[in-house]
């Protein structure tokens, strides 16, 4: 053995896998299945939309199959740039669930692939749908591999992370599209036999995705993380490791969890960065009785509405500040019961047990720094005055 060689040997047997996380290989391997049934699908269905635009026949003219590609990828430009406007500020937050429902968009816009030659008459619009879904694919797949990235890097190194996870793609692109010819080989002329395997391999790509998001542990905090330590320790003054709470989590889009318990899905009666000019009259009144059990100097006031408590977020609000208000949001959804005021109470367990769950956060791991949450576009402006002092 060379002397490179042996350092080469050295490097991989320090660097890994203590470079990494320890859900790093589990969610490498079922992340390369899926991507391998990914690119064997793309090659049923790149073959039936080549054969739909009229490759291989005498009557198809070179300038219609360019316009009619052309207007195929504008449409997903344009969705890509449409889904990134509106739920750009979301994928961090969620990196699970959209990285679950970017492979959905893919494996849609695959079968509107398939699906092409079936209907000649309507062949642009089901083309344009499969680009535009694929578009949604490509934004949030991005965007939560550089989030998971990070995640893994123990020592700085996203980079190196993601230069392997490059090579590790294209081997599985490889091989999937050497699989993927030889299948679409020995189905070509076969109908049943093309939808058979396209469909077996579609379900067994949404399983391996599945399998892949619950292998990770993520140690951000999010809504629902969140919601779910504050439950644990307010219930039992223990705080949950990462492991423990990634398999709590419901990684499906939340109207699939529309049949739990709102009392489970804590998270999902609060509301942050709420807007002053959407409140009522009475939602005032209510916002400044409620703002007397509230520091003086804390950030954030809360306020109740139609069983949501929200919390308006001041201008001046650092990230400490913001996953402050919604610790507290979630401690009043969690004392609130019936028309009895819970602002008080819920003011004496944050000043007494909010600094100790910070601490055993940390201590089990958890990042505290900030909270992942959609950009808050509404904060409020209001002088942090005792109330008990005129103000001029």
């Amino acid at each position: 053995m060379s002397g490179d060689e042996f350092s080469k040997l050295l490097y991989l047997r320090h660097g890994f896998p203590g470079s990494v996380t320890p859900d790093y290989v589990p969610f490498q391997v079922w992340d390369s299945l899926q991507g391998l049934s990914t690119y064997i699908r793309t090659m049923l269905s790149t073959q039936a939309l080549l054969s739909a635009i009229g490759v291989g026949e005498k009557s198809a003219t070179v300038i219609g199959a360019t316009f009619q590609w052309f207007l195929r990828d504008l449409t997903g430009m344009l969705g890509g740039v449409l889904f990134t406007f509106y739920q750009g500020s979301n994928l961090d937050s969620n990196a699970k669930m959209w990285r679950l429902v970017a492979d959905l968009m893919n494996d849609l816009g695959m079968l509107m692939d398939l699906l092409s030659p079936l209907f000649p008459s309507a062949f642009a619009f089901v083309v344009c749908l499969g680009s535009l879904s694929r578009s949604f694919t490509g934004v949030a797949s991005g965007a939560t591999r550089a989030a998971l990235t990070q995640h893994f890097a123990l020592q700085n190194n996203a980079a190196d992370i993601s230069a392997k996870e490059g090579s590790q793609e294209t081997m599985a692109t490889m091989i999937g599209m050497a699989l993927g010819m030889l299948l679409a080989r020995i189905t070509i002329g076969n109908p049943f036999a093309i939808w058979f395997s396209f469909l077996f391999l579609t379900m067994f790509h949404m399983y391996a995705n599945y399998r892949a998001v619950r292998c990770l542990s993520l140690n951000s905090l999010n809504f629902q993380r969140s919601s779910i330590l504050l439950q644990q320790f307010m219930e039992t003054d223990q705080v949950l490791s990462p492991e423990q709470v990634s398999t709590m989590e419901h990684v499906l889009p939340m109207w699939t969890t529309s049949w739990i318990s709102k009392d489970k899905l804590l998270h999902m009666r609060v509301e942050l960065g709420v807007r002053v000019s959407s409140l009522g009259h009475q939602e005032m009144m209510d916002l400044l009785h409620s703002s007397a059990a509230i520091n003086e100097k804390a950030k954030y006031l809360l306020v109740e509405r139609k069983g949501i408590i929200g919390a308006i977020v001041h201008k001046d609000s650092s990230a400490a500040d913001v996953l402050q208000s919604y610790i507290h949001a979630l401690v009043v959804a969690k004392m609130v019961d019936g028309n009895r005021s819970v602002h008080s109470e819920s003011q004496s367990w944050m000043d007494e047990k909010y600094e100790v769950f910070i601490h055993k956060l940390k201590s089990s791991g958890w990042k505290t720094e900030r909270l992942l949450s959609p950009s808050l576009i509404w904060r409020a402006n209001w002088i942090t005055e005792p109330l008990d002092k005129k103000i001029d």
